[in-house]
């Protein structure tokens, strides 16, 4: 269909309607019964239709000419659909999801979560199943090393034993006997003995061995007891006015504020520490969470000092306002507050939260009765502190609490607050592990062993400013003596 089609279908259209109007003008003032007008009428009926399939033949089958559509318009579809970013309109993306698979599940150590990752695993069974003929080899071929006098090599085969399957009791028995003949240590062969018997009670030879080293290893332990009260007894015949013990004292309080909240996993450096508390700035680039952990613990440790040490019999309401001062800046909810749910401390699973209030109790009796009080104070201030942290009574701040507690009864006795430094860590949950395997008397040991550190600190700080002292006044008497000898 060209221009010129256009034009003539266009002038014949417009003939038509014209033609049209005027037939029907007549049509109202005329007899519609006239033949004339009838053969009209039907004619102009005639053209009218033509024109309509004419023009729809027309749009139909040259719809790029006339411009009026390209594709068929379909209704609206009235339905949700996820959104789809500006990036994804190519390529559709799945939705991620956020929870962990049901393999990734495992049974993690609590929030200051962040606090048990030194402790020593301890093997499952199936691992020790798999690893029961290597060790086995191992054990064999640290025998025959033995035999023939290679001592280095036997050490390295008997510790790769114990890591492959640590709860064996002939592995552990003949471990503590080479530590016995060849090492000279009675005391960890001891505690080898005493896993084996933990795992099998009526094993023989470890039952002799046992009773071999035992009267040994307690005469050890009361020697070391012994070395600190002669230490706990230079110390507290100092005078309180003397200025190097004011002056320690001090700088003994920040170093157990600062060692405390370090071992939980506190950030800030010992000169931080001692800015927080001294002057209750902010350190930069440090968290509020870090910042709460110092007063807190301050505030806890303040409370010890002047509302506890000469209190009486100790309740369980005790511990929990401890609790509350020093979890009350971080977790206001949970301080001073027994938990209410199960916890997981790494291989240790505590006691549930329906028996807290019973086995709280019972730790109080047990902490008050007339027989605990007659043990050595280093002792029973240590065991108290396990006992705390086996129960786990709290949801967090166990171990502050527990170390809170311990010092209260240390300090009861006349012993300075005892400092667990951050870098043996490692070594204070190991030997908390080995408690829960049956020993806790490496725990004993480890805590004699920072109260004499503690001591050795104060003692040498005061002797050393008195011999500073008495210099200085050996040089002035010196000076004042030449002066006069010269005039």
């Amino acid at each position: 269909m060209n221009f010129s089609a256009f034009v003539w279908f266009y002038v014949k259209f417009e003939s038509m309607v014209a033609s049209t109007q005027h037939w029907m003008m007549s049509v109202i003032f005329q007899d519609l019964r006239s033949p004339k007008y009838v053969i009209s009428f039907g004619t102009s009926f005639l053209i009218v239709g033509v024109v309509v399939v004419l023009v729809s033949l027309a749009l139909t089958w040259t719809p790029s000419l006339w411009r009026l559509r390209k594709q068929p318009i379909s209704p609206p579809k009235l339905e949700l659909t996820p959104y789809v970013g500006k990036t994804q309109l190519a390529e559709k993306r799945s939705v991620p999801n956020f929870l962990p698979d049901s393999h990734e599940l495992d049974v993690a150590e609590e929030e200051y979560v962040d606090v048990y990752s030194n402790l020593p695993a301890i093997r499952r069974n199936e691992d020790r199943g798999r690893d029961a003929v290597e060790a086995t080899t191992a054990l064999r071929a640290a025998r025959h090393m033995t035999k023939i006098g290679k001592y280095e090599k036997a050490l390295k085969l008997f510790q790769h034993a114990m890591i492959l399957d640590p709860s064996h009791p002939d592995i552990l028995t003949e471990y503590g006997e080479f530590l016995e003949n060849h090492q000279k240590d009675f005391i960890q062969a001891d505690h080898m003995y005493t896993r084996a018997l933990v795992v099998k009670p009526d094993h023989s030879q470890a039952l002799v061995n046992r009773q071999r080293t035992l009267p040994v290893v307690e005469k050890l332990d009361e020697k070391q007891l012994s070395r600190i009260d002669k230490k706990r007894l230079f110390l507290i015949q100092i005078p309180e006015s003397d200025p190097s013990l004011k002056r320690m004292k001090k700088e003994a309080y920040f170093q157990h504020i600062h060692h405390t909240v370090a071992i939980e996993g506190n950030t800030m450096s010992l000169a931080e520490t001692r800015m927080v508390v001294e002057t209750r700035m902010a350190v930069p680039g440090k968290s509020i969470v870090e910042h709460n952990e110092i007063l807190g613990l301050e505030a806890a440790l303040k409370y010890v000092n002047n509302t506890l040490i000469n209190k009486g019999i100790l309740t369980v309401n005790d511990i929990l306002q401890m609790h509350r001062r020093v979890l009350g800046n971080v977790n206001p909810i949970d301080a001073g507050m027994l938990r209410q749910s199960q916890v997981y401390v790494g291989e240790h699973t505590p006691p549930g939260a329906s028996e807290l209030n019973d086995l709280m109790e019972d730790f109080l009796d047990w902490l008050n009765s007339e027989e605990v009080l007659r043990l050595h104070p280093v002792k029973y201030a240590a065991l108290a502190h396990y006992k705390l942290v086996y129960i786990h009574p709290f949801v967090d701040g166990n171990g502050r609490t527990a170390r809170l507690l311990m010092n209260l009864l240390l300090m009861r006795v006349g012993y300075p607050p005892v400092i667990v430094r951050k870098q043996d860590r490692a070594l204070y949950y190991e030997y908390l592990q080995l408690g829960n395997e049956g020993d806790v008397r490496p725990f004993i040991r480890f805590i004699a062993e920072c109260t004499e550190r503690t001591l050795d600190v104060y003692l040498y700080a005061t002797e050393y400013a008195k011999h500073q002292r008495a210099l200085t006044s050996q040089d002035s008497n010196e000076s004042e003596v030449a002066f006069i000898s010269t005039t």
